[in-house]
């Protein structure tokens, strides 16, 4: 799995058939899923980005994570994560998890995330257009790839 974490004063999305979804400040998560991803990436992925510590303490020092910071999550579905261009101008997704894998997969995930919070994880619509936007802070923008775990 591939994910894009960025620190956010705000985000939401918006789907053209469903209800928006929006956060306060808290994390805004792109998660993409990959062919030989399994549940153990998902499992791994939401215990490290539960945790990760980029959220000011009161001396300033990047040292609370979500949790800690009274934070929310917003996580959204990306397959385009694992575009390849190695060859040509047109990305290639032939990375990229089937759809049925893959939302089993990221629905996991959300679940696994929720555990780790301990209160639930807005979301987008899995497969749909959406619009996203989001006041990035910091800026602060991490990427994370389970199959290098960094």
């Amino acid at each position: 799995m591939r994910a894009v974490i960025q620190r956010v004063s705000s985000a939401g999305v918006r789907i053209a058939d469903g209800p928006p979804s929006a956060i306060g400040p808290g994390l805004l998560v792109l998660v993409g899923v990959a062919r030989d991803d399994t549940g153990e990436d998902g499992a791994w992925l939401a215990r490290k980005i539960a945790s990760l510590r980029i959220f000011s303490d009161e001396t300033g020092q990047m040292n609370r994570s979500v949790g800690e910071a009274g934070g929310d999550l917003l996580v959204v579905s990306q397959f385009t994560l694992h575009a390849s261009v190695r060859k040509g101008a047109r990305p290639s997704y032939n990375d990229a998890a089937p759809p049925e894998p893959a939302r089993t997969l990221y629905e996991e995930f959300v679940r696994q995330l929720e555990a780790a919070l301990g209160k639930p994880v807005a979301t987008g619509q899995f497969g749909a257009m959406m619009q996203v936007s989001l006041v990035n802070d910091g800026p602060v923008t991490i990427l994370i790839d389970t199959k290098s775990r960094e």
